[in-house]
């Protein structure tokens, strides 16, 4: 960092300096002086306020004490105005520029005007999201006093509030989800012939569902919970994902809303975007043959993981074929099957043989249980039968007959078990052999006549980054406790997560690294403010080796040393 001089020629030939604090930055092989503060004009400029800014910096640095910087004695102590941490939100505010997020959103918010800027508090909302999660009146507090939002000084909740507002009428069908994903593949180079897609559930902190449940009324609905709290109203979300990961649309849907019925607007909503040719992957519970069918409407196609234990004739005939592995990876093999179904469907047979010793061992496992269950119950009944106390003999009889009737009804277990006549439970010896060809196999179909079996299941494989998207949007964004009642606001935390989660991918994919390392390593990068009486100055601290690369790895620019100088 150096004081530079530049010069400019008056038409009546006489010339102006003008002195400004800069730094050289490397550019690839060339060095180019990049200028930090505008000091103004040098026949104008205060030297003694300079003087006593550099004594200030000297005391703060450890030097010995500068010369004379006042008038009659010393510089007056150093005095540290403020510090809140800068780097991970200056990091995700160049995402947020290179994607064209801020761009898009005042676009979309066309030309009203508003008390604050509507953008910056939404990407406090967003960037809140991903560094330190909180409600909305806390995220206003964080924002104002305990981090740096470039370009924001402060905010309050009603801001907050009004901007959840205007996002969710931003995004009428999906125009900002679209505009947002064509600029990130175009920006990322992401392949979208494939899109995967998932859905979940997730809860909220109330008994209370909304009114007409029946088929009126709000979101927060009681149904089939992902999360094991049936008891609870909940929502029903999407996501769609390419392969990289990078998530490019999400959906809200009523918390009775079943996985079968969300199909046909999810492929309806992105035909709307013109992707050309895309398949489609989807799970076992939204694999039905009518979505099945929807989905290759318009030349699309699908890729569709199959129950295995739904004991389907095709199934059975899928499995029975022979047949050589190919080897995809080191722990998977594939199998294609062709059957005379004369609806163009490939069946792909796959095979993890890791997999399928966990399988074998767990299963042993299983057995063992069952079988010191069942000599338990059968070793208590033939004792009860020698008792001569009726009474106690049919207590002890019901006792035995609950225990099986608990394994007989147990998820599980009860595959392996079959009844004999006399009402008892034994181990079944075929259910057995039957699970045991199951070992490390599942079975995926596809309608794409041409994608090679191979790319085909690592195809179903990457719908793991979906669920891997659900897996941080409830524990590194913190989803929830949603606190929010009314649809729209539900609907504009909803989008706001997903935002987050996208800078956090794009930001995980640049730099190799998972968000919450990025995070805990930026978090460092301090903006801090110093006072003294020769005035304030704003600057970050150094960044070391690691930061450095952060910031190169994701292309942004890192926050300048000094970004705000004021000598008094």
């Amino acid at each position: 960092m150096y004081v530079r001089t530049t010069q400019r020629r008056n038409k009546d030939g006489s010339t102006v300096r003008y002195v400004a604090l800069a730094h050289n930055r490397r550019d690839g092989d060339r060095v180019k002086a990049e200028t930090l503060v505008n000091l103004g004009r040098e026949d104008r400029l205060d030297v003694a306020g300079l003087r006593r800014l550099v004594g200030s910096i000297s005391r703060y640095l450890g030097d010995e004490p500068g010369p004379q910087v006042a008038e009659g004695g010393q510089a007056g102590e150093l005095e540290v105005v403020d510090s809140r941490p800068v780097g991970a939100s200056w990091l995700l505010d160049g995402l947020w520029h290179r994607l064209g997020i801020a761009d898009t959103l005042t676009d979309l918010l066309g030309a009203r005007q508003f008390t604050t800027d509507v953008e910056r508090v939404l990407f406090a909302l967003v960037a809140n999201r991903a560094i330190a999660p909180a409600s909305k009146l806390a995220a206003a507090e964080w924002a104002s006093h305990d981090a740096v939002i470039p370009g924001l000084e402060a905010m309050d909740d009603d801001q907050a509030y009004r901007a959840m507002d205007l996002l969710v009428e931003a995004d009428t069908e999906g125009a900002l989800q679209e505009a947002v994903f064509f600029a990130a593949a175009d920006l990322l180079n992401l392949s979208v012939d494939v899109l995967l897609f998932d859905t979940t559930s997730t809860y909220f902190e109330t008994e209370h569902a909304d009114a007409n449940e029946d088929g009126g009324g709000g979101l927060r609905r009681r149904g089939h919970s992902k999360d094991h709290r049936g008891d609870l109203p909940q929502i029903v979300i999407g996501l769609a994902v390419t392969r990289e990961g990078i998530p490019v649309r999400c959906w809200t849907w009523p918390g009775n809303t079943a996985d079968q019925s969300v199909l046909q607007q999810v492929k309806d909503d992105l035909r709307g975007w013109r992707l050309g040719r895309v398949i489609t992957v989807v799970d076992r519970g939204i694999s039905s043959d009518d979505n099945l069918a929807y989905l290759r409407r318009a030349g699309g196609h699908w890729i569709a993981g199959e129950r295995l234990r739904d004991r389907r004739a095709d199934h059975e005939h899928v499995l029975s074929r022979q047949g050589r592995y190919q080897q995809v990876a080191d722990n998977l093999r594939v199998k294609e099957v062709t059957l005379d179904s004369g609806d163009g469907r490939r069946w792909i047979v796959c095979h993890n043989p890791a997999e399928a010793e966990r399988d074998a061992a767990r299963r042993e496992d299983t057995l063992a249980r069952l079988e010191a269950e069942l000599d338990r119950i059968d070793t208590a009944r033939a004792r009860t039968a020698k008792k001569k106390t009726s009474s106690k003999r049919d207590a002890e009889e019901a006792a035995h007959t609950r225990a099986e009737c608990a394994l007989r009804d147990h998820p599980s277990l009860s595959r392996y078990l079959r009844q004999l006549k006399n009402g008892r439970l034994r181990i079944d010896r075929r259910a057995v052999n039957r699970e045991a060809r199951l070992d490390g196999k599942f079975l995926i179909s596809t309608s794409d006549p041409d994608l090679p079996a191979g790319d085909v299941a690592l195809a179903y494989k990457n719908l793991l980054e979906a669920e891997r998207g659900f897996r941080d949007l409830k524990s590194t964004l913190e989803l929830r406790p949603v606190f929010h009642r009314l649809d729209h606001r539900i609907r504009a935390h909803v989008l706001i997560c997903w935002l987050a989660l996208l800078l956090t991918r794009v930001a995980e994919r640049a730099a190799g690294q998972t968000w919450p390392r990025i995070n805990t390593e930026l978090s460092r990068v301090h903006q801090v403010t110093i006072a003294t009486d020769a005035g304030q100055a704003t600057h970050t601290t150094s960044l070391t080796p690691t930061q450095r690369e952060l910031f190169a790895a994701c292309d942004i620019k890192p926050p300048p040393r000094v970004t705000h100088l004021d000598p008094t």
